[in-house]
């Protein structure tokens, strides 16, 4: 699994020019399912999104100290199938032969979902429509922005 972190002031999702959900303060996770992801993907990125320290300490004023969980702010996850989309081809045409099919997608992004929402209030957590053509809009925090990618399988 890859999810691309954003930190945010504000964020939201519009489909079809009607805006569906939107967040404060927070952050914006871009999540990619891998066609060989399981449960132990979704469990290792929701720990790295929810732990992951993008706020100073206020107090303190010490970088890098607060998670999204101790600061109290919002997660828009979006799911995004072309992050683990290539251009190596000649034809430089996307080839998006890794990330997850969309039905097995849908159901392993929904189980994602859940496990956020478990962790940190289903109210802190917004998401866009899987499968839609989305606007995503927000106002970077930094910016600051974060690459999480799950451990590979080792071949067996």
């Amino acid at each position: 699994m890859r999810l691309v972190l954003q930190r945010v002031k504000t964020a939201s999702v519009s489909v079809e020019g009607q805006q569906i959900s939107s967040i404060g303060r927070g952050i914006v996770a871009l999540c990619g399912l891998h066609e060989n992801d399981d449960e132990d993907d979704l469990q290792y990125c929701s720990r790295k999104l929810l732990a992951s320290k993008l706020w100073e300490n206020e107090e303190t004023g010490k970088p890098w100290r607060v998670n999204v969980k101790n600061l109290g702010g919002e997660v828009m996850l979006v799911s995004q199938f072309t992050l683990y989309g290539s251009v190596a081809n000649k034809k430089h045409t996307p080839d998006f032969k890794e990330s997850m099919k969309s039905e097995r997608a849908a159901v392993m992004y929904e189980r994602f979902k859940d496990i956020v929402r478990e962790e940190i209030g289903g109210e802190r957590v917004k998401d866009g429509q899987f499968g839609a053509m989305m606007d995503v809009a927000l106002v970077n925090d930094g910016p600051v922005t974060i690459l999480i990618d799950s451990p590979a399988k080792k071949e067996e």
